[in-house]
């Protein structure tokens, strides 16, 4: 009991942490916490909780579990509520992945929901007869939307591992569509910033503007019954009631009109897929995530083999040493990524290889610690084979110790910005995430090669990591974060410092991150870094970039001692930690 006591104290200190707000704790059974802005909660584990970036949909998470839901009755109410309340990235238009930890079966599994190509996409759609790319078209067009996979995804999650009807998980979604929200700040200066793309499409300048034109103001009660009826179609006939029927002829009269290229046949025939997650260990912990074609649990893997070989504790948290060696391994990888990685179904990706120890031991001498490596001298893969700007992502767990991580996207904020007639549903732009000139930068800057190319039917390569960390064959931290590029390192560095650095879990998302992907070759650091550190890490030869934005938005859960310890990343708005 001295323990768990000096446990708390230590966590109500993270208060004064910049941009932590107040701490809320609950100890009886079924009564709910009321507290303001919480960004931390520590929780019974006898409870529940939902870590999200909108506090409504985290609500309508913790109300489930309330009522007697498991965590993945909560996670597919939390995935529908986001459509309605955190419209540039909830959604029912994209797709993403779900990482599930059932407890009474002590066993995991992926909830693959990717969107993928239409059939009729092709390998040069998106060049122009110079061969350059159309960033216009593979952004902001009806063609660079993909097949959408969350509807399918979401609800073969609660069919196969819920306990709660389909009617039951998707009420509050309807209820919060139909009877409207109050428009915040944050969703005020959403719309305001991505405002001039989102006026080009007639339908979305009707859904987020007001008749002057300006963006909806804050306070103001805002309304979605188109949104509201495709969510009752989905609730009447599940599945069926978004890939078929009338909410199918909209979406492909839309695409039809539009020079679009997703048909009726291509939403008839999507399907989720259930595939096992990537596994391995660093020190005493086991590391659970997203298997390809998300790249991020296959690198998250690949760089901690790496490190566990030095002694980065005796580094220091966050010294030029230790970020040194960090950002090193960080190259590596995503040079690995840019050959490698993508639709398993469609292309053989050497996932074993890129994880094995023994891979990793032979990356590890390509580290100099006293240079930093320009990235034109690292080769992709070439050790391999010898001898033997949005995203959202969500974590749930519950009372029996069942845990869900949920990533999941429309690409960039608010995805393509164009909203189909009559659905209120905003079209994703995942097609800009294939490969669309291999050998060249994506959107987020990222080098793909063919592995990645466009081809009917192919899920696009991801950076989404849901990803869960193991202790004594325990579930003990969930966590994941949007970003594009940044979400792998950002994935990589909260783990880290809660397992090298026995950080808890509101220090461990708090503290400043760095990210570098290969290409270009920069350092990008947050704001945070002492000017000496930076200085040495020049010295070594790192390329830095100071940190103008932040990098990445963890939502995390901590499970220890009894306790569910809850952490919203600060930076940025809205964040929240429902409990009961």
């Amino acid at each position: 009991m001295n323990r768990l006591r000096a446990l708390l104290l230590a966590l109500t200190s993270l208060t004064l942490l910049p941009g932590a707000l107040p701490v809320g704790l609950a100890k009886e059974q079924h009564k709910p916490i009321i507290n303001y802005q919480e960004r931390f909660l520590p929780v019974v584990a006898q409870h529940g909780m939902v870590v999200g970036p909108e506090k409504i949909a985290a609500e309508v998470g913790a109300g489930i579990l309330r009522q007697g839901g498991n965590a993945v009755d909560a996670a597919v109410a939390t995935g529908f509520a986001l459509a309605v309340t955190y419209p540039k990235a909830g959604n029912i238009g994209g797709g993403g992945f779900m990482l599930i930890h059932m407890a009474k079966d002590r066993r995991q599994t992926l909830v693959d929901y990717r969107e993928t190509a239409p059939a009729a996409a092709s390998r040069e759609m998106f060049l122009k007869d110079n061969g350059e790319v159309d960033r216009q078209r593979e952004f902001f067009s009806h063609q660079s939307a993909g097949v959408p996979g969350t509807v399918a995804g979401l609800l073969h999650a609660l069919d196969t591992y819920g306990s709660m009807s389909r009617q039951q998980v998707l009420a509050p979604a309807i209820a919060l569509a139909e009877q409207g929200l109050e428009v915040s700040f944050a969703f005020n200066a959403d719309i305001e910033a991505r405002g001039a793309q989102l006026r080009k499409d007639s339908e979305a300048l009707k859904l987020f503007f007001q008749e002057d034109g300006s963006p909806l103001a804050i306070g103001d009660t805002w309304r979605q019954p188109d949104l509201a009826w495709t969510l009752k179609q989905i609730s009447k006939r599940g599945a069926a009631g978004f890939y078929q029927g009338e909410v199918a002829r909209r979406i492909t009269a839309n695409m039809a009109d539009n020079g679009g290229l997703i048909t009726s046949q291509d939403m008839a025939a999507y399907r989720p897929l259930e595939r096992e997650p990537v596994r391995g260990r660093f020190r005493e912990f086991e590391v659970v995530s997203t298997p390809p074609p998300s790249s991020g649990g296959v690198h998250i893997l690949q760089m901690l083999n790496i490190l566990e070989g030095f002694d980065l504790g005796a580094m220091g948290h966050n010294s030029a040493a230790y970020l040194h060696h960090l950002v090193e391994t960080m190259k590596l990888a995503y040079a690995d990524r840019s050959r490698y990685l993508g639709d398993p179904d469609y292309v053989e990706v050497p996932v074993q290889a890129l994880i094995s120890r023994d891979y990793a031991a032979r990356q590890r001498q390509l580290i100099d610690p006293d240079r930093a490596t320009p990235s034109a001298e690292i080769i992709p893969g070439k050790r391999l084979h010898e001898e033997s700007s949005d995203t959202t992502h969500y974590t749930v767990a519950d009372r029996h110790g069942n845990v869900v991580s949920n990533t999941y996207t429309l690409n960039f904020s608010f995805g393509s910005h164009i909203v189909v007639p009559g659905t209120g549903m905003l079209l994703n732009n995942e097609m800009a995430d294939f490969a669309a000139r291999p050998g060249h930068p994506n959107a987020f800057g990222l080098v793909q090669g063919e592995a990645n190319r466009i081809q009917g039917g192919k899920r696009p390569l991801s950076s989404m990591s849901p990803t869960m960390v193991f202790r004594d064959g325990e579930p003990w931290l969930a966590t994941g974060s949007p970003g594009g590029s940044v979400i792998i390192t950002t994935v990589l560095q909260t783990i880290l410092n809660a397992m090298e650095f026995d950080m808890n879990i509101a220090s461990a998302a708090a503290a400043t991150r760095v990210h570098h992907q290969w290409m270009p070759d920069r350092l990008r650091i947050e704001r945070g870094l002492s000017p000496d550190t930076v200085l040495l890490l020049e010295q070594l030869g790192h390329p830095v970039e100071p940190g103008k934005r932040t990098s990445g938005r963890t939502n995390s859960i901590m499970l220890q001692d009894g306790w569910l310890f809850g952490a919203t990343d600060t930076r940025r708005p809205g964040g929240w930690v429902a409990g009961y």
